[in-house]
């Protein structure tokens, strides 16, 4: 992570990030996944050591946030490129990352952020008629019909994932 927040992806030999990418799901898939594993280990030291950690990850995640409650996939650091499709698995991961915001840091701007993304998952990303989830709402605000509903990388995982957090979380 540098000092904005921002998760690395990719890393040469020698575990140098090359910072290339922000990845705003990573981001704030990252800030609840090792928030749960800090909590976990019961730890207070380390709690005390992560949450900071966790907020920053998850305040550089919200540099995706779009107006429409929805989180784009990526900006490339390098060249200034936003890739601005709304990815099934980047909306899961932001309504989990804000609801846990809310959930253990009492931030009522989070909920929010988490609520008009869930609104946005609702309203664009489930196929009503067919079931699942489409792969992607593009940039022009067209489904995304031609990639998988299930394959290699799409599969029900974040979305289940999503569901069964809210779920225990409530």
């Amino acid at each position: 992570m540098d000092q904005e927040g921002r998760v690395d992806l990719f890393f040469d030999d020698h575990w140098h990030g090359k910072r290339n990418i922000q990845s705003f799901g990573h981001e704030i898939e990252a800030s609840w996944l090792i928030h749960e594993a800090a909590l976990v280990l019961n730890d207070p030291e380390l709690l005390r050591e992560v949450e900071p950690v966790v907020r920053q990850m998850a305040k550089s995640s919200e540099k995706g946030l779009d107006k429409d409650g929805s989180m784009v996939y990526e900006h490339w650091l390098d060249n200034g490129h936003w890739d601005r499709q709304r990815q099934w698995w980047v909306e899961c991961e932001n309504v989990i990352g804000h609801i846990n915001l809310y959930q253990h840091f009492g931030d009522r701007k989070a909920l929010d952020v988490a609520e008009n993304g869930f609104r946005y998952i609702k309203t664009h990303l489930i196929d009503h008629e067919h079931g699942e989830w489409y792969w992607a709402v593009r940039e022009d605000g067209t489904v995304d019909r031609g990639n998988d509903k299930a394959g290699f990388w799409k599969c029900p995982y974040h979305n289940s994932r999503m569901c069964l957090e809210l779920i225990e979380r409530i």
